[in-house]
C-alpha cells in the first residue's frame, strides 16, 4: 500500500487526480477497503512527512485575467493554498496598483490581494500577446477572469469557447450582474452593487445614506468564486471534466440579503436602519459608561437575560414586568429596555461594567478603532515582503496544517513576463492577424 500511495505523486497532478477518483470509488463499493486504507493514511509516516509541506491545490496552474478585487481576492487565495497564479496585466498594470500608495509607496489593495502570485503584462489585441495567453490556457487548470462584460468572448476567450476546446478546463467569470438579465451588460463596482442589492438600505444609522466600510461586495463574490473553484476541482476528480462557474457580485450581494428579504416579502416589512441596534433584538447595541467608554452588548436568548438582569443591572424585578416578557416583548418597549441599560451603564465605571459582564457571561465587545485593531491582542499577523521592507499583513482567518509562517510577495508588473513568454512560446499557436 505505501508504494501505491508514494508513487501516484511521480505521475503529476493527472495521477493524483486518477488516484483520488479510485479513492472515492472504493468508499463508495467497498468500505472495509476504506477503513483499511484510512488507517494506513492516518497512521503511517510518510502521510505524517507529507501533510505539513505539500499544500492541497499544489499543481494546480491557474490563469488569472483579473483586476481590483473580486477575481484578485480569488486568486490570492488559491495561491495560498498552493496553486501556481499567473496573474494577466494590461500593459500599464491592474489599475487596482494605482489605488493608494500607502504601503511603503505600494496600494494597499494590492499588496493585500495579490501575493504568491507571477505577473505578467500582455496586451491582447496583439496576436502574438494573445497567442501566448491561449498557450497558457491550454495547460491551464483553471481560468479566472473579471473583465467588463463580453470583453473575453471578443478575444475568442468565452467560458463556452475554451471548454470545448479543453473540455478539463475549469472556467470562472465573475461579473457585476451575471450573464443574463437586463443589467448584465452593466458595468458595477462595489458601492453600485451595495446600493442596487439594498445592503445601504438596512445598514448605518437613521440619516445620510452610508457605504458599509470595505468592499464588501467585491470580497464576497471573490470568496464565493472561490468556494465554486474548489467544488469544481474536486468534480474535475471525480467525472475527468471540467466545468462553469458563473459569479456575479449582486448575486454574492442578494444571498447576503437574505433575511431583510425573507422578513420583508413574508413578514410584511424589512428592518430599518438603526445603528449599532438589532431590528430583531432588545437589549443590543452600544451604551456609554460613567467614564464615556463604550460598550456593545448583545442578549441572544432568555438564559442570557436572566443573567444580565440578576448580575449586570441588579434588577431582578425586570423578570416579572410584563415589557420585559420575551424578546418580541423587549422589542415592543424598546425605549423601556434600552433606557434601563443605558442608565445602569452610565452608573458605572467601564471595568465594573466589564466585571459585571464577565461574571454574567454576557457578550460583549469594544467599540474599537482601526488603530485599536492593529494591538488587539487577537490579531495574528503574517510577515510579508514589500519592496525592501516588511509588513505585516492579517493571517488568513483559516488556520490550517499547511499555512505558510511568512507571505510571498506581490509581484511588480510584468515582473515574470520574460520567462513565462519563453515557457509557452514553444506550444503558442501561430498569431492571427484580424483582417482588415
Amino acid at each position: 500500500m505505501p508504494s501505491v500511495f508514494q508513487g501516484c505523486f511521480q505521475f503529476g497532478k493527472e495521477g493524483f487526480e486518477q488516484w483520488q477518483f479510485l479513492w472515492r470509488y472504493l468508499a463508495t463499493t467497498m468500505p472495509s477497503h476504506v477503513v483499511t486504507f484510512h488507517a494506513f493514511m492516518s497512521d503511517t509516516t510518510p502521510h505524517h512527512s507529507l501533510k505539513n509541506t505539500v499544500k492541497p491545490l499544489q499543481g494546480l496552474l491557474v490563469v488569472a485575467l483579473e483586476q481590483a478585487v473580486a477575481a484578485p481576492y480569488c486568486s490570492s487565495r488559491l495561491a495560498d493554498a498552493g496553486a501556481r497564479v499567473i496573474k494577466i496585466e494590461r500593459p500599464e498594470g491592474d489599475f487596482a496598483r494605482g489605488y493608494d500608495r500607502h504601503v511603503h509607496g505600494e496600494s494597499s489593495y494590492f499588496v493585500w490581494i495579490n501575493r504568491g502570485k507571477e505577473s505578467i503584462a500582455l496586451d491582447l489585441k496583439k496576436p502574438e500577446d494573445l497567442s501566448i495567453l491561449k498557450a497558457m490556457l491550454a495547460g491551464a487548470d483553471v481560468f479566472l477572469q473579471n473583465l467588463a462584460p463580453g470583453a473575453t468572448a471578443r478575444l475568442g476567450l468565452s467560458s463556452e469557447s475554451l471548454r470545448a476546446h479543453h473540455p478539463r478546463l475549469i472556467t470562472c467569470d465573475i461579473s457585476g450582474y451575471g450573464a443574463h438579465g437586463s443589467y448584465h451588460q452593466m458595468k458595477a463596482y462595489d458601492l453600485l452593487v451595495q446600493a442596487e442589492s439594498g445592503l445601504i438600505a438596512v445598514s448605518g444609522a437613521p440619516g445620510e445614506w452610508g457605504r458599509i466600510g470595505v468592499s464588501l461586495c467585491d470580497i464576497t463574490a471573490g470568496m464565493n468564486a472561490l468556494i465554486g473553484i474548489q467544488q469544481a476541482v474536486l468534480q474535475r476528480h471525480l467525472t475527468g471534466q471540467g466545468s462553469s462557474v458563473h459569479v456575479s457580485l449582486f448575486d454574492s450581494a442578494a444571498e447576503l440579503m437574505s433575511v431583510p428579504y425573507l422578513q420583508g416579502r413574508y413578514g410584511g416589512r424589512a428592518p430599518d436602519r438603526v445603528g449599532l441596534k438589532h431590528p430583531s433584538i432588545t437589549p443590543y447595541g452600544v451604551f456609554p459608561c460613567g467614564d464615556g467608554r463604550e460598550l456593545v452588548i448583545s442578549i441572544q436568548n432568555e438564559r442570557e437575560w436572566q443573567a444580565f438582569c440578576k448580575i449586570v443591572l441588579q434588577r431582578p424585578d425586570l423578570l416579572a414586568d410584563p415589557r420585559c416578557a420575551d424578546n418580541a416583548a423587549r422589542c415592543n418597549h424598546r425605549a423601556f429596555v434600552d433606557g434601563v441599560v443605558t442608565d445602569v451603564f452610565a452608573a458605572l465605571e467601564s471595568a465594573q461594567a466589564i466585571q459585571r459582564l464577565d461574571m454574567a457571561q454576557t457578550a460583549y465587545g469594544h467599540v474599537n478603532s482601526v488603530s485599536d485593531l492593529m494591538v488587539h491582542p487577537q490579531l495574528r499577523t503574517r510577515d510579508m515582503p514589500v519592496g525592501h521592507q516588511v509588513v505585516k499583513m492579517p493571517a488568513l482567518p483559516w488556520q490550517v496544517e499547511w499555512e505558510s509562517p511568512s507571505y510571498l510577495p506581490a509581484p511588480d508588473i510584468d515582473s515574470h513576463g520574460e520567462a513565462l513568454r519563453q515557457e509557452f512560446a514553444a506550444s503558442a499557436p501561430p498569431p492571427v492577424s484580424k483582417p482588415h
